[in-house]
Parts: structure tokens; C-alpha cells; sequence
């Protein structure tokens, strides 16, 4: 067996006592940070274009997010001119703060500088690695040699921003890089000295990152860091607490709910998770997480699909048919009992006028993020019986009776068999009207049969019935009954057609106005014992009844004959 496994060290865990945040709850939305533009734009095999950046941008801000990471301006003459174009060019609303980052270096940090002047809201966000593995591996330095890169940096940005003689607001942030793989006491250290040097306060809180920048430990370990963190941060009052995930483990969403529940008060992510390796924290997921518990996350999702054509457009990445709430597949249904139960919550809802969302397998209404609810029942061979009926009632109008489900079910399937894929809400109709509208007629009513009200109760029938043998040959049938459908079968037993026993029938409008028709559903036993159902279309409502008849009984004989 390959023993590869113990070259791993499993991550230390922290000592919490009387841990507090699995008893909290999120009730509110954290203040969002969208880093797309800078982390997600990095991680790109093709880096988006000035053009592509600035559109993707003006999507974040319709979308309601404040805060904006724009990119690395100290990094690349490209990056300093798109943050130069975005404040030249009037794109960035007044009441939105871009972000900036660059390394804890002299250089870099002055080159920020410049590249922000004359924005109206700016927050420069530093960073330095201070992690164990790096500080051995990368920067061979002791964690005094790490906090005085820090320190150095957050001075050089004090000095520079009291200098500053423009009318940009400038905030500060702080990340201390690989925080989920930093000694936690240590983390508190560094970010204590950075507070100080930097002055920051209750009036002027400085924003404290703690990126899980290499997802190394599960969410609950996650959260323990973080409440650990907060609990033991001097003048804690003076900082809000950010969590940047990554999705290494596959855990990022998770990460970042849990650290809310811990006490963190602000996220950075992106756009359906894009970013380095796995990706970062996907903010649509957990901002639609807190959508479906009733907490208002203050993001617009209400045209998803919109957003999901820009950021495949601008980043040519394809989103996974099952991403969380926006992937092709995940308002569908295949399996039977799934479709089944769909269908009648879709009715429940209808019939209940209740309030809240209540659709089995379906965590948020379709329509709240921009989706129809056209492709939620999807048909394949191994769809159920309820499904095929969906669409029909949902695209068409054409409310199967229940019984009538396996039946149609039955033909359904054995298109897809022959095709061999799912099929279509169109493929279902040219089914149903294949077999049920214009089923081969042995029987036919030729022109207009008529339905005489006799007294009594009594219905009388009357018409021209071609039978289509080896010649056609029509004769006049004439019968009385209960009700149209008991006199129409005495009119055909006149004449031979008999022995067919009728169960039931349903029937409703599938049209409005003028033009209204009716559509009966026919159910009839064989003469050997079979179910069997027909549909009659008409305007005249004991016409469709006796269309429906006679169709179910063409559909009887036409299997008859093949068999």
C-alpha cells in the first residue's frame, strides 16, 4: 500500500477554550471586498485588457460591492495604467473605495502612491509573508526580522500619507500573508505593532486581513484562529477584522462562513470563486447563502446570468454547470421522485399563497437571480414519471391527469433510448402530439359530430364515422346516453366499435378570449383489460370529449395491429 501519505504533518491545531462561535449565528452582511480585478485577474492564462477590466469593474459596482482590490499598480506599467485610467476617466463612483495592494517594500509602496493621486477614496492594503514555511524557506528571517518589514512598510505609509496634499481619503489595511499558517500569538504581534504605527483607532480603524492564502486546515480550525485572534487583539475596537479564503481544501465558502460566525466582519473574494491554484472564496455562493436564510447580503443578484456572461466574456473561464446557484444544471431535475416533488410544490405554492419559498429541491426561487423556470425539469431516459408532465403543464398548458403520467412517461423514454441524450421541452410536444393529437385515425368523425340536449337528461349523438380499412367507408351513427361520452359509445357500438370501457375523463381550457379551446383527457380499458388514454381538442366543450374518445380508441387499435 503506498504509504506517501505520512510525508504530510497534520496541521497543529490551537488551544480555544470556550470557543464561541458555534453558537453564533450570520444575521447581517459583511462588508464585501471583490478581488477580482486583482486576484482573480492574476490567476488568468490571459490577463484581462484595459477594456475588459474596465468593464468587469462597472459590473462590480452595479452589483453594489464598495470596495474594489483594482490590481497591483506598483507591479507593472499595465496595472499603474488602468488605476490611473479608472481615476482619470470618472469611472469610480463617490461612494466606492479602490484598493490597492503592494509588498511592504520602499519602492512599491511610493510607486502607490502615485498611481492613486487624485482618487476619492482609496484604502492602500500592504501585506508581507509570515508564515512558518516561508520564513524559514523563503525569507530565512526570525520573526522579528519579519515584523521589522512590516513595521518599516506601515511607517513608510504613515509618512506618506501625512504628506499627502491631495483630497483622497486614503484607509489602511493589513494582511499578514499565510495567517492560517502563522503562529496565531504571532499574527496578533505583528498586526498590534502595525496598528500602532500606523495610529490607527476607533474613529480611523485600520482593516486587518487574515488570508487563508494556501487553504492548510479545515473551516473549524479556520474559525478558531480567527476568534483566537480577535479575542487576544489589543485596542480591538481599532480594527475591522477581513478574511481573504482560498479554495485549496474545497473549503473556501465554508472557511469564510465559519470565520463570520467567529467574529470577522468583512470578506474578500471574487466572482464565482476565480483565482490562484483552486480559486478564492466564491462571494456569490456565500452572499446567496445568507439570501436563502433571509439575511439581506446587499448585493444585487437579481441578474445573475448578466454577470455570468461578463465574467465568461472578460476572463474566458467557463463556469461549471454545477456552480452553486448560476451553473447550467442546478435548477434541474432528472431523477423521477426529484421532478415529482418539484411539480408539486410549483402546485403548492400556487394553491397555498404562503409567503415563504417552499419547493422541494430547489433552495431559492429561480426567478430571484435572474433564471426562468423553463429548464428546471430536464428529460432524460431516466427522468420519472412526473417530469415529461411538468414541462408540458409549465411550457404548453396541457395538464396531464396523474394517471396519465406513466403512459406518457413511457413514450418519452423510449425517444430518449432511441436517440440516445436528453431531450428538449419541443421534443416532448412533437411526443405528445405524435401520439395524441395526430394519432393515425382508424376511426375518424367526419366534419362536425352533433350534441343534442334530448329532456329528460338525456344527450343525443349523431355524426359521419369513416372507417379506414382497406377501403374508406363512412356511415351515419347515431346513439343516446347519459351524458355525451355515454351516448357517443352507443353510437359507435351501433356500428361495431365496442366493447372499450370508459374510467375517466378530465378536461380544461388551454386557451383564452374568443379562441378558447378545450382539451379532455379520455381514460378507456381495452377489450383486453389495458388502460389507455386519449385527447380531443376543440372549441366546443362535448366535442373534445368525443375527439379524446376516439383518439384513445385509434391509439388502442394502431397498437393492436403492430403488436
Amino acid at each position: 500500500m503506498n504509504q506517501s501519505y505520512k510525508k504530510y504533518k497534520p496541521f497543529k491545531q490551537i488551544n480555544l477554550k470556550n470557543r464561541q462561535w458555534p453558537d453564533n449565528v450570520i444575521d447581517k452582511a459583511p462588508i464585501w471586498c471583490s478581488v477580482d480585478l486583482r486576484d482573480g485577474n492574476q490567476a488568468l492564462i490571459d490577463p484581462m485588457n484595459l477594456q475588459e477590466k474596465l468593464e468587469f469593474f462597472k459590473a462590480l459596482c452595479d452589483m453594489g460591492f464598495k470596495e474594489i482590490e483594482i490590481g497591483f499598480p506598483s507591479a507593472s506599467e499595465t496595472e499603474y495604467e488602468i488605476c490611473r485610467e479608472l481615476i482619470e476617466g470618472n469611472y469610480i463612483p463617490d461612494d466606492v473605495a479602490i484598493q490597492v495592494l503592494v509588498q511592504a517594500r520602499e519602492h512599491l509602496i511610493r510607486k502607490t502612491f502615485e498611481a492613486i493621486e487624485g482618487a476619492k477614496n482609496v484604502i492602500v492594503h500592504f501585506y508581507n509573508s509570515t508564515s512558518t514555511l516561508q520564513r524559514k524557506v523563503v525569507f530565512k528571517k526570525d520573526k522579528a526580522g519579519i515584523t521589522d518589514i512590516a513595521v518599516k512598510g506601515a511607517r513608510l505609509i504613515k509618512e506618506l500619507t501625512d504628506a499627502y496634499t491631495g483630497d483622497t481619503n486614503i484607509r489602511f489595511e493589513y494582511s499578514p500573508e499565510s495567517f492560517s499558517g502563522t503562529e496565531v500569538d504571532f499574527s496578533v504581534d505583528i498586526c498590534s505593532r502595525v496598528m500602532q504605527e500606523l495610529g490607527a483607532s476607533k474613529e480611523n480603524p485600520i482593516i486587518l486581513n487574515l488570508p487563508n492564502t494556501v487553504e492548510m486546515c479545515t473551516p473549524n480550525t479556520y474559525a478558531d484562529q480567527v476568534e483566537y485572534f480577535i479575542k487576544h487583539l489589543p485596542n480591538r475596537e481599532a480594527a475591522i477584522i477581513s478574511v481573504h479564503p482560498h479554495n485549496d481544501r474545497g473549503c473556501g465558502v465554508a472557511a469564510a462562513e465559519l470565520a463570520l460566525l467567529a467574529g470577522a466582519e468583512r470578506v474578500e473574494g471574487t466572482l464565482f470563486g476565480n483565482g490562484e491554484r483552486t480559486g478564492n472564496l466564491d462571494i456569490v455562493t456565500v452572499g446567496l447563502n445568507m439570501f436563502t436564510q433571509g439575511v439581506d447580503p446587499k448585493l444585487d443578484f437579481s441578474n445573475l446570468p448578466k454577470y455570468k456572461e461578463i465574467y465568461e466574456r472578460c476572463t474566458n473561464m467557463k463556469i461549471h454547470e454545477r456552480t452553486p446557484y448560476i451553473g447550467e444544471l442546478v435548477f434541474t431535475a432528472f431523477s423521477g421522485s426529484h421532478q415529482d416533488a418539484i411539480n408539486k410544490g410549483m402546485e403548492y405554492m400556487k394553491e397555498s399563497g404562503s409567503d415563504y419559498w417552499e419547493i422541494p429541491y430547489l433552495p431559492i426561487d429561480p426567478a430571484d437571480v435572474g433564471r426562468q423556470y423553463e429548464p428546471i425539469i430536464r428529460i432524460n431516459s431516466q427522468s420519472g414519471k412526473g417530469g415529461a408532465a411538468f414541462v408540458m403543464a409549465n411550457n404548453y398548458g396541457y395538464k396531464l391527469p396523474k394517471q396519465m403520467h406513466p403512459e406518457f412517461s413511457k413514450l418519452v423514454q423510449k425517444k430518449c433510448d432511441e436517440l440516445g441524450r436528453e431531450l428538449v421541452p419541443g421534443e416532448l410536444m412533437e411526443i405528445f402530439e405524435e401520439n395524441y393529437i395526430n394519432t393515425k385515425r382508424k376511426y375518424e368523425i367526419v366534419g362536425h359530430p352533433t350534441v343534442t340536449e334530448i329532456g329528460d337528461d338525456k344527450i343525443r349523438v349523431t355524426g359521419l364515422l369513416r372507417t379506414d380499412g382497406d377501403e374508406k367507408t363512412d356511415v351515419n351513427i347515431c346513439g343516446e346516453g347519459n351524458g355525451p361520452i355515454d351516448a357517443f359509445f352507443r353510437a359507435l357500438a351501433s356500428v361495431g366499435v365496442c366493447d372499450y370501457k370508459f374510467i375517466n375523463y378530465e378536461q380544461h381550457a388551454i386557451s383564452t378570449g374568443s379562441d378558447s379551446k378545450a382539451v379532455s383527457y379520455i381514460q378507456l380499458m381495452t377489450p383486453d383489460g389495458k388502460s389507455i388514454f386519449g385527447v380531443g381538442i376543440s372549441s366546443n366543450i362535448y366535442r373534445s370529449s368525443l375527439f379524446g374518445v376516439l383518439n384513445a380508441i385509434n391509439r388502442a387499435e394502431l397498437e393492436k395491429e403492430s403488436n
